[in-house]
């Protein structure tokens, strides 16, 4: 059966680039991203000296994944000064705007796996198989004690994040053939299997993200038609309901950290109820008022 309803409301009554307007964004952002790595290789342009893993802006910022210094660390490797000054500058940053923005945003992959979750919809594909989300976790755990015990980073050899970034850089049909690995493995195996069950990278980003002060909110809750549009695009659905439904009497805001930021909810949601706040918001007025009448009606 093939659905092509989400997000068809929110086009309708915001156009197409409303309801797309942030994911757009973000593959700005994915593809500036890349684009700066690319410029030295390619152009001699060199911006950016490096890769994700660790790199230097404009040879005066130096800006390194804290998840592959913990490996380092771990692995025995005595750290430079610069190392744990960008390790330092971005787990700041993410302890803002939320620890997996970095998926949503940054990572290469993702435009990957957006892709097979976009088809999945579209051809109504269902599959049977089944992962704990907390599966990446435990292989967070794993690749930790792996550094630990190798003395190495081996990791980041047969990181799929790292390797899409490899592969669009320098090509390799190794690094490809992991990247349509994933692509396969999302669209036939397990919905949002990577990101949502075992990336190992997004589960790191998650722990800085528990306080975060970036968030998506609902601050117009009562305003929700119950179209489920947010559910279907969002991947990390759980995540949801809470804030949406005053579960247990939640708040508005999206607590949880394994939400990515990536405003798909705002996008495809025709009634705005979702929008980015703080973890202090709380619902508007307005919405309040909705709520009381619908109560008293």
């Amino acid at each position: 059966m093939i659905k092509v309803r989400v997000g068809a409301d929110a086009r309708a009554a915001k156009g197409w680039l409303g309801a797309h307007r942030w994911l757009l964004l973000r593959r700005l952002s994915q593809l500036g991203i890349v684009a700066l790595f690319l410029a030295g290789p390619w152009f001699g342009l060199w911006l950016v000296k490096g890769n994700l893993a660790s790199s230097l802006t404009l040879g005066v910022l130096p800006l390194t994944d804290p998840y592959v210094a913990l490996q380092l660390l771990l692995a025995g490797h005595a750290p430079r000064t610069t190392l744990l000054l960008g390790a330092a500058i971005v787990l700041v940053f993410y302890l803002l705007v939320g620890g997996r923005s970095y998926c949503a945003w940054v990572c290469p992959l993702n435009p990957v796996t957006d892709a097979a979750a976009w088809l999945r919809r579209r051809f109504g594909i269902r599959t049977s198989s089944r992962l704990s989300r907390d599966t990446r976790f435990w292989l967070l755990a794993m690749t930790l004690v792996v550094a630990l015990v190798s003395g190495s980073i081996a990791w980041e050899l047969v990181n799929p994040v790292s390797l899409t970034q490899r592969a669009l850089i320098f090509g390799g049909l190794a690094a490809w053939a992991v990247v349509f690995a994933v692509f396969a493995f999302d669209l036939f195996v397990v919905q949002h299997g990577w990101c949502g069950h075992l990336c190992p990278v997004g589960a790191f980003y998650s722990l800085p993200g528990r306080l975060s002060v970036l968030r998506v909110v609902a601050v117009q809750r009562s305003a929700c038609n119950d179209c489920a549009d947010c559910y279907a695009v969002c991947p990390e659905f759980t995540i949801i309901k809470p804030a949406l439904k005053a579960v247990d009497g939640a708040g508005p805001v999206i607590q949880s950290s394994q939400c990515t930021n990536c405003g798909r909810c705002i996008d495809v949601c025709s009634k705005d109820v979702f929008g980015f706040g703080t973890r202090w918001s709380r619902e508007d007025a307005a919405a309040l008022h909705r709520r009381a009448a619908a109560e008293a009606g």
